[in-house]
């Protein structure tokens, strides 16, 4: 669920059951769904997915990322993001599966996915936006939770949003999202398991789209 903090102006429209609309202004939105996908999901996803430990480069040095990755994707959907260039492993059926769905529920074209894998509550990722230059003015970004519960922070000048995604939970940004706001996963000091995070997203200079 979310819970806007003080000053967020963010306005609250109710779809279906467990499905919420979030309108932060501006243009921003999100939509909200609860158990969107079946949690047993999980395991065979943190089984499957080639997780890979990346770092990025800061000050000189090579720091290795607070968490695993994967990316997946249409062959020439590259990625370019914390100063590193990303070529598209294959598809799986589990992703691609997710892919399908995400297309025809909920109208998203996407060719790619971004695959997190938080490892404890020490695992997180800073303070970002999803602005990189190849997903186009305005993208959209599904995002599916699976395994531990987390806080989802987004941040603007002033405001502030955290959105708890559970095992199963589906978050989508859209509109000027990601021009105006920030999103973060912070670390947290609690006991949580493993969490798995699927970002799937459309590389808009690449030709192929999954349309619903």
């Amino acid at each position: 669920m979310i819970a806007p903090g003080a000053g967020s102006g963010v306005t609250l429209t109710s779809l279906i059951h467990e499905k919420w609309r979030y309108d932060l202004g501006d243009g921003a939105w999100l939509i909200y769904e609860k158990s969107w996908l079946d949690p047993a999901a999980f395991k065979t996803l943190r089984e499957c997915l080639a997780w890979k430990q990346e770092s990025v480069r800061m000050m000189g040095r090579e720091i290795p990322m607070p968490r695993l990755t994967a990316w997946y994707g249409d062959p020439g959907a590259v990625y370019t993001y914390a100063g590193r260039t990303f070529e598209p492993l294959p598809w799986t059926p589990e992703l691609r599966a997710i892919q399908s769905r995400l297309a025809h529920e909920e109208g998203i074209e996407t060719n790619s996915c971004l695959c997190n894998l938080y490892r404890n509550g020490r695992d997180s990722i800073g303070l970002h936006a999803d602005d990189e230059r190849e997903l186009g003015p305005l993208p959209q970004i599904a995002s599916v939770s699976l395994g531990s519960t987390r806080r989802f922070v987004l941040r603007q000048k002033g405001c502030k949003v955290e959105v708890t995604l559970g095992a199963g939970d589906l978050l989508i940004m859209g509109g000027t999202t990601q021009q105006n706001w920030k999103h973060e996963i912070p670390k947290t000091a609690a006991q949580v398991g493993e969490r798995v995070n699927l970002t799937f997203r459309l590389i808009r200079h690449h030709p192929r789209l999954v349309r619903p």
